[in-house]
């Protein structure tokens, strides 16, 4: 008889079978887990953990970026040289909810940071924030000690600072970077501020999955970003020229103890600024001392003022260009004229007789430029006007920009265009009519000023700033007429300050009044001196503009910003070693007329 069991003898059991292969699956789903974890902490989130590991320096490194730095380039050696960059300094902060002793600790503090106990305090009980930044850059030496001492509720850590390495560039231009109560740097004014996303870069985060009681998961999941450096910009200005032009009008608002001024300096054939800069300033690294906001923003781009005569080379193009007059046009110069019951008048209140608009701009006549307007008419006049930039933005982007004013000009009665004319009434920006010159020694192209060069990213992508033409206003043959009789001006007229030894130089001076900002009329005894130029004027290697608000030693603008131009402009030539046209001949001024300001509403001045 056969074993009923001898049928299953050498098999195994089914359910056997099916745990032994759950089993295995099982083991292999926690082996790939497993080794999925590992690859993800190992490879993926290799950064993180090695970030989470590593000190409180590193962490800000790899989440704080950076602040592009700001580059000048220097004519002489072609290296670039930083105005502005980031460096690594030691911070002391207080948490205020960990303070115990305020008025204790700010004694302890303020003794080795040598430093005003006071204050010190008036921070650390501001109710503000329950976080504050003390000091910004304070010395390894003295953060070793408050470390030492450790005084409640104070911290010690190394972060950035701004560090501007070179004195005497400027402020308005180039703004700075602020630290809020959270030690956020944002850009204010100037380059800092229109270019601070640039400049600024983008903050990295960490991210770590944390359970109920806030601990973290040790195998949650977890998300680093990494911060991007801001990009590096490079300006159009040359340091050397820059710096000159900073000193220039600084001592010159000092001589003629004026209330301001303002230099700048272009490529007219690009648009580059080579120059800017504006008097009184301030030292973005010393921001804070600065008394009235008024001096943050960058006059040279956001003042407005009536130009005054340096406007009449406009009037002349314009005419020429409408074909309505030519240099050897003449008018009968009455001295003065009743227009909408307005009389206005010559600056020197005399009548010259017959003229030819050569004349009218090298004696400065009023009532030759209100002749060709009138050729014009107002329609045509204004367009012209708009066509030179005025009543517009020029784009330059560098900060609040004004439009100017030119809306009188649209308004009935005669007497606005005929003031106009002559600069009165309407107001421009300096770098509206540094602008509109450069169409006089650019062929009649109206270029846009510009000051960023290139702009180089973390990733080595660069942006390079391409001259652009805004429209040609007029014809090269104008601008070439124009500027010859500009030359007069400088060999004859009352720009004779502004000439340069073995040069040609086309430019007008202008004394405008100012207005009465507290009523109708114009302020006795007040005026801004301007001179507006280029050279060599058949070529010109640059236009400059300068510009000295209410000056008190003098009283026109042949005596206070034509002397300021022809020496920055000798500067420039010399170091550019553009070639004399002529032998070297001192121009000598005529002796300075002492005529009282004019303050009739539609006098103006020369």
């Amino acid at each position: 008889m056969r074993d009923w069991r001898s049928k299953d003898r050498g098999r195994e059991h089914p359910s056997m079978n099916g745990r032994l292969a759950f089993l295995s699956l099982i083991f292999c789903i926690g082996l790939l887990i497993i080794i999925g974890r590992l690859f993800q902490l190992q490879v993926i989130e290799a950064k993180t953990y090695k970030l989470l590991a590593s000190d409180q320096h590193e962490v800000q490194a790899q989440l704080v970026p950076r602040r592009g730095t700001i580059f000048l380039q220097d004519r002489y050696d072609r290296a670039l040289h930083p105005f502005a960059k980031d460096r690594e300094a030691w911070q002391v902060h207080v948490l205020k909810r960990q303070l115990e002793d305020a008025t204790t600790t700010a004694a302890e503090l303020g003794e080795i940071l040598e430093l005003p106990a006071d204050g010190l305090l008036a921070t650390m009980l501001s109710p503000s924030s329950s976080y504050a930044v003390l000091v910004k850059d304070a010395t390894l030496e003295e953060a070793e000690k408050i470390r030492e001492r450790r005084l409640s509720g104070i911290g010690v850590s190394q972060g950035l600072v701004r560090v501007y390495p070179e004195e005497g560039l400027g402020g308005q231009l180039f703004g700075f970077v602020s630290t809020d109560d959270n030690g956020k740097r944002t850009g204010k004014y100037g380059i800092e501020g229109a270019y601070n996303d640039i400049l600024d870069g983008e903050y990295g985060s960490l991210l770590i999955e944390k359970d109920a009681a806030g601990r973290r998961v040790s195998i949650g999941n977890t998300d680093f970003k990494q911060a991007v450096q801001g990009a590096d910009i490079v300006l159009t200005l040359d340091r050397t020229l820059q710096y000159e032009a900073c000193r220039r009008i600084s001592q010159a608002v000092a001589e003629f103890q004026a209330d301001s001024g303002t230099v700048i300096v272009m490529d007219p054939h690009t648009g580059a600024i080579w120059a800017m800069c504006s008097a009184p300033d301030f030292e973005p690294e010393n921001y804070g001392a600065v008394k009235s906001l008024s001096v943050l923003n960058n006059s040279a781009v956001y003042g407005e003022f009536e130009p005054g005569s340096i406007f009449k080379p406009i009037t002349i193009a314009a005419g020429i260009e409408d074909g309505k007059i030519n240099p050897r046009t003449t008018y009968d110069d009455p001295g003065e004229e009743t227009i909408d019951d307005f009389t206005v008048r010559n600056s020197t209140k005399l009548a010259y007789g017959v003229q030819t608009m050569t004349q009218v701009l090298e004696k400065s006549l009023n009532l030759g430029t209100i002749f060709v307007q009138r050729l014009l008419g107002k329609e045509r006049f204004k367009y012209f006007v708009e066509q030179f930039g005025f009543g517009q933005k020029t784009g330059i982007a560098i900060g609040p920009e004004s439009d100017g004013d030119i809306r009188p000009l649209s308004r009935k009665g005669d007497i606005f265009a005929a003031t106009a004319s002559y600069g009165q009434g309407i107001t421009a920006t300096p770098i509206q009519m540094l602008a509109a010159y450069g169409v006089l020694a650019n062929g009649g192209k109206l270029m846009k000023p510009y000051v960023i060069k290139e702009i180089i990213h973390e990733d080595g992508r660069r942006e390079e700033t391409k001259p652009e033409v805004v429209r040609q206003v007029i014809s090269a043959r104008t601008a070439r007429l124009v500027s010859g009789m500009m030359v007069t001006v400088v060999e004859s007229g009352h720009g004779k300050r502004a000439a340069v030894p073995g040069y040609f130089v086309a430019g007008k001076t202008g004394t405008a009044q100012i207005p009465n900002p507290n009523g109708r009329g114009y302020l006795p005894d007040a005026t801004i001196g301007s001179f507006v130029g280029y050279a060599p004027s058949d070529n010109p290697s640059f236009v400059m503009l300068v510009k000295i608000d209410r000056p008190r030693t003098v009283q026109y603008a042949e005596a206070s910003a034509a002397p300021v131009f022809g020496d920055l402009a000798k500067f420039i030539l010399s170091s550019m070693h553009v070639e004399t046209e002529r032998p070297i001949v001192e121009i000598k001024p005529d002796p300075l007329p002492l005529l009282p300001v004019q303050t009739s509403t539609a006098t103006g001045t020369h």
